[in-house]
Order: structure tokens, then sequence, then C-alpha cells
């Protein structure tokens, strides 16, 4: 397992850096179109308007490998046999349904800022008739609907870092965890060793950009990415935010010389 030791920040000190100091930390402060509008508005609209070519343009810029990193997050519950899933930031359900084909008799629920993600999900689920098994629902993560102790595992996949205010979304997720429910979250992250490190930026920095201007249109939303996974706590920083929201036995892995990481924790 690699660490990141260097330049660890007490997750409950002030920001981070980067973007709009004091009004929150690290990639919460990254938007992608204004500083007028709240993240969660942006995040909204961004994935809105990138939904008919997200789930192309998704493994263009992966070359597929997303594939095998939500293979591992799964691999971390199969263990624990969750019968009740809630997928946050499900965007168009790829891991949502992907848990059903793990877990086949167990209610997955993914929930998303986007109603344009959302609609590509439930035509997946309509063509594979698990519509009932795996159900979504337009939800603000920071605010969810549900009963506390809800859920035998909650997932993110790529989608925490879009959070307008990643300790309240711990928080909540902690909230409707039942006592003993695990939580697995996918995240980007930066390389740091050579040369993936300089391979990675020049990826992040200039392909990721072409590629989303070119068959998305909406080029300010592959600008974000990269500024985004730069900006977002990783390692023991992250691990100590899971600490704080009241998670016990927190760890983290990474994957692919470092771009992505799997974080971990249970609730006791």
């Amino acid at each position: 397992m690699e660490t990141e030791k260097d330049n660890i920040q007490d997750p409950l000190s002030p920001p981070l850096g980067g973007g709009r100091e004091g009004l929150g930390f690290g990639s919460e402060v990254i938007l992608p179109y204004n500083d007028e509008e709240s993240k969660g508005e942006q995040i909204e609209q961004m994935f809105d308007s990138i939904a008919g070519t997200y789930d192309h343009l998704n493994h263009i810029l992966s070359f597929g490998i997303d594939i095998y990193w939500r293979k591992k997050g799964i691999s971390y519950l199969k263990p624990f046999a969750p019968a009740d899933i809630i997928d946050i930031a499900t965007g168009t359900g790829d891991l949502a349904i992907s848990l059903h084909r793990a877990f086949n008799s167990a209610q997955i629920t993914g929930i998303d800022l986007s109603e344009g993600m959302l609609e590509v999900a439930r035509q997946k689920t309509q063509k594979k008739g698990i519509q009932e098994q795996v159900r979504f629902e337009q939800q603000d993560c920071l605010a969810l609907t549900f009963p506390d102790n809800s859920f035998d595992a909650a997932t993110i996949a790529f989608g925490i870092r879009n959070f307008e205010n990643i300790r309240q979304g711990l928080a909540e997720i902690y909230r409707v965890l039942k006592p003993g429910g695990h939580l697995m979250i996918l995240e980007f992250s930066n390389p740091q060793r050579f040369p993936m490190k300089q391979l990675y930026r020049f990826y992040s920095n200039t392909y990721i950009p072409f590629w989303g201007w070119l068959l998305s249109k909406d080029k300010a939303a592959y600008n974000y990415l990269p500024d985004s996974i730069r900006a977002f706590p990783q390692g023991e920083e992250m691990t100590g935010l899971l600490d704080a929201a009241g998670f016990t036995n927190t760890a983290f892995k990474t994957y692919t010389s470092g771009i992505c990481s799997m974080y971990t924790g249970e609730k006791q």
C-alpha cells in the first residue's frame, strides 16, 4: 500500500488551499463554472450537460480501467453480504448495476443530484429488467431523506470530490448506515512516483480536457475534473476525515500506480 504522509493536515482544520478561501477546503472550493452559484447547483448543471456522452467519455478517458477499480470495491464488500446498499453520486448507475450482479438478492438504491444522469441509469436498468431491484432517486447527499440506520453498505465511485461539504456528506452517510455497516469509496488520486506522476500530470492537463471538449462540448466540465482531483484530500488525510465522522477500521489502498484510491470504514 502506498501512503502519502507529507502535507497531511488535521481534517478539522481550516481550508487546505485553493479556490474561495474560507468557504471550504480542498475540492470543496473547486467549481466548474463560476463563483456565484453553489457547488451543488453547478455540479447538477455540469452532469446534466454531459449525461448523454458521459459513459462513452468515461471509458475513453480511463481506458476501461474503471471497470477493474469497481470490481475491487465490490470485492471489499463481498464478505459482508449487504442486503440494502445505497450508491451515492451514482451517476449513470454503473456501480449500482455491478452491485446488483454481485449481490443479486440485495436492494440497491442509487442517488444523485443530476436528473440527466439518473435518466440514463434508469434506461439501463429497464433494458436489463432489474428496475425493481436497482432504483434511482434524485437526492442531495448532504440531506438524505432516508431514516437513520437504513443501509448495510454505502458506496461512492468517483463522486465524493464533487461534494459541496465532504464532512457533512460523510456525517449523512454515517447516519443512514446500520451499526456494523460498511462504507466503500473509490476516488481518483495523484500518483506520487516517477514516471507515473509526470505522465499523469500530462494526461490530466492535456488529454482529459481535449477529449472532454471534443466529445461533450463542455470544456469547463473536463477542466474541472483534474483540478478537483488535485485538490481532493487523499491517503491518510482522507481516512482522517472518515475517523472524524465516526467511522472505525478506516483504511485506504491505491491502484494503478496511485491513479485510484479506495477508502473504507465501518459504523460501530
